[in-house]
């Protein structure tokens, strides 16, 4: 039986209630006001300031500016004699520290021993950690991977790495991985390949782009899909490749073997960890450094995949490859300018302008308030924000978005750091007519775009890297500046009372010189001084935003013109 519909409660009343509270809500409000009388609370009336007319008014205000400067210089002999204090202060400490520490030797050591522990702890994102954990990964893999991006090969090959790795012995190999194929145009892919093959065996390889958690999966095949998904991001080329290679040496050895994954920052190290896997087992995005330790990946019973953190780039080298391969994302914006300086310097200025679509451009700060404005990347008052467009085209140009190819020497030779017989040392024990044939099966599978379309880039060359952990100079830990502002505080704590008071004294001051300047004045020069700090931004950023500022200037809105 079907159940019946119930009514909704109607809001509905009649007129005798809803009068009787209408008139109970004004006898309210009428009782408040009475009392809100009796207590005489009344709005305080503003400061209407000295008339135009008054006698003396000059001399008042002048009086009002001397006392203003008299405030300030107490101010200023105040902070400086917290300062002595402060100093003071410190010295005392430092002795009571020096003489604790003499007479008990024992905690000193102990809170050493903590100090260092916890230095280790939040050390994991310098540069030094960085250098530890690449030359575990060197030591410990059988097969070490040198992950290069296919948009330029040259420029994420690490001599210093490669060195290391040729003159370790135990039979350790180097292989090539040419990773992101589908940026580039094939028959630049098909040149590189056969010019790094001369040295290293390579291997071609498009990594999936769109793997999920395993518990995302299971749930996902719990679903039933009437079809599946097949795009080209989620797809994985030359994995196969990889793997059979890879077992092929496990079979010659007699043993399961170790793979180092090494590279520069956004080549996709992890990337290729996740394809082989099929599943996201390492942590991916577009951010540099998000590996900041070695991490074991169990691909099957014989094959384990060892993930490293970025080989980080020496202050030696070129800008164009600081801007490129640095470890951590650039946030100085005189930094970022000469990063998107050396980009443009080292590609077409035609097929910039084609791809972006934006119009002719002189330089690089012109090039960037254009694209802020392309995309609408604003401020403020609609002046262009060239800093973030500055950290998106480095996104774009270290992720796996823009399509541009660098062309290959004019002939091939021998690096200087190979000879020939550790080349044919590395290529021992692995069928390089059956890789070559594996990589033509890649390379037909894989959708690639227009030779026309990709930009031209000219390489910087070999990027040199810094191994050695003396090499590398770090700034304070993160643990001292935490030590530094809690002395900071505690120090200051008894002076607290003193600023507030300080703080009354200045409202106190500003009160009286507002009331006795002219209103109409002031607010005419708080829009003259808006408008020069307004013009003063633009003037950075853009080439051609104030050329009207001065013009409005010019009027004087005080004076009538007949």
């Amino acid at each position: 039986m079907r159940r019946p519909k119930l009514k909704k409660a109607s809001k509905r009343m009649t007129c005798h209630k809803r009068f009787k509270i209408q008139k109970k809500v004004r006898e309210h409000r009428r009782k408040l006001r009475k009392e809100a009388k009796k207590r005489g609370h009344k709005k305080p009336k503003k400061d209407p300031g000295i008339p135009n007319a008054a006698p003396f008014k000059e001399e008042v205000l002048r009086e009002a500016e001397q006392r203003k400067q008299r405030l300030e210089e107490l101010k200023q002999k105040q902070k400086l004699a917290r300062q002595k204090d402060l100093e003071k202060r410190r010295k005392l400490q430092a002795k009571k520290n020096a003489t604790e520490a003499n007479k008990h030797p024992e905690e000193k050591e102990s809170t050493m021993k903590l100090k260092a522990k916890s230095n280790t702890l939040l050390d994991k994102n310098s540069k030094k950690s960085f250098c530890r954990e690449l030359k575990k990964v060197i030591e410990a893999s059988d097969i070490v991977l040198q992950v290069l991006d296919a948009r330029d090969p040259l420029g994420c090959r690490c001599s210093q790495v490669e060195q290391i790795i040729t003159q370790s012995g135990g039979n350790k190999k180097l292989l090539l991985v040419l990773n992101k194929i589908d940026l580039v145009p094939r028959e630049n892919l098909e040149k590189w390949l056969h010019y790094l093959k001369n040295e290293f065996p390579t291997v071609a390889f498009k990594s999936s782009m769109q793997l999920k958690d395993r518990s995302v999966q299971e749930k996902q095949l719990r679903k039933k899909r009437a079809h599946i998904d097949l795009s080209r991001g989620s797809m994985c080329f030359g994995s196969e490749c990889l793997l059979k290679l890879l077992q092929a040496h496990c079979k010659t050895q007699d043993k399961a073997i170790q793979v180092g994954v090494i590279g520069f920052p956004n080549v996709g190290k992890s990337s290729i960890i996740n394809s082989l896997k099929e599943v996201r087992v390492c942590n991916v995005g577009p951010v540099r450094g998000i590996t900041k330790c070695m991490q074991t990946v169990h691909i099957d019973k014989q094959i384990k995949m060892i993930d490293s953190p970025s080989i980080i780039a020496a202050p030696s080298n070129s800008a164009l490859a600081l801007a490129l391969r640095t470890t951590t994302d650039i946030e100085e914006s005189g930094k970022l300018l000469d990063a998107v300086n050396a980009i443009l310097k080292h590609c077409s200025k035609q097929q910039m302008i084609l791809y972006y679509n934006i119009p002719d451009f002189r330089n690089s700060v012109e090039f960037l308030t254009l694209l802020a404005q392309k995309r609408g990347m604003l401020k403020k008052g609609g002046v262009p924000d060239t800093h973030s467009a500055a950290k998106l085209l480095l996104y774009d140009w270290t992720g796996a978005k823009v399509s541009y190819h660098s062309l290959l020497p004019a002939s091939w030779s021998l690096s200087p750091h190979l000879t020939k017989e550790v080349v044919a040392e590395m290529q021992q024990g692995f069928n390089l007519e059956e890789l070559a044939k594996d990589n033509m099966n890649t390379i037909k599978a894989v959708k690639y775009p227009n030779l026309a379309s990709s930009i031209v880039f000219q390489s910087s060359g070999l990027t040199n890297g810094t191994i050695e952990e003396n090499e590398l100079t770090e700034g304070p830990s993160e643990l001292e500046n935490m030590e530094t502002s809690e002395e900071g505080e505690d120090l200051t704590e008894d002076d607290q009372d003193n600023n507030e008071e300080e703080e009354a004294v200045e409202e106190e001051s500003d009160i009286q010189i507002s009331s006795k300047t002219n209103p109409a004045k002031l607010s005419v020069e708080d829009g003259s001084s808006e408008k020069q700090t307004a013009g003063e931004q633009s003037r950075t950023l853009s080439f051609n935003l104030d050329e009207t500022t001065d013009q409005d200037d010019v009027y004087d809105f005080n004076t009538d013109y007949v």
